[in-house]
């Protein structure tokens, strides 16, 4: 931990000393190659599951670069996440297919069962809740993701059950 302390007070301000060591083994390994912020931000995600703006800091401070830019990237980037996520990522295609036959019904049951909003994470850390524009299977539709498992056809009072099945598992 001392060369994190001694390069910034930022990493004390998120996750363990060992993120924050993998975080700097990660910037001094790439720091010489051209173009090497994608890579940094994508281990960095990989890393704490998320991009904070201490992490940022910390990424902008260690490339020389101003955090402007490191920013500029992390929100231009759809991959790239400023807020933390759950165990489960929840993703509810919102895409033309979906929408028409009630996407938006089954984001509505979602935010209710888990008593959150599209783009946040349950207080247990066990489910986000994101949408997007179509996982290509809109002859499913609608269609919800948990993970890499895809649940089509789906109505509003199905979505409970699905989730329970995953808090069963937790248990």
């Amino acid at each position: 931990m001392k060369q994190c302390e001694a390069n910034c007070a930022a990493c004390g301000n998120v996750g363990t000393p060992e993120q924050a060591e993998k975080l700097h083994a990660v910037i001094e390994e790439s720091k010489s190659t051209p173009g090497c912020l994608m890579h940094i931000l994508q281990e960095a995600q990989g890393i704490y599951g998320y991009l904070p703006m201490q992490v940022q800091e910390v990424i902008a401070r260690g490339l020389g670069i101003p955090l402007s830019e490191v920013y500029g990237v992390v929100t231009f980037y759809s991959q790239f996440s400023l807020t933390p996520k759950g165990k489960h990522r929840i993703s509810v295609c919102l895409g033309t297919a979906c929408y028409v036959k009630g996407a938006d019904k089954i984001l509505e049951a979602v935010e209710k069962q888990l008593g959150i909003k599209c783009g946040e994470c349950t207080a247990d850390g066990l489910f986000s809740i994101d949408s997007c524009r179509c996982v290509g299977a809109c002859g499913l539709a609608p269609v919800m993701m948990i993970g890499d498992e895809v649940y089509g056809k789906l109505t509003p009072d199905k979505v409970k059950g699905i989730l329970d099945s995953y808090r069963e598992v937790q248990a």
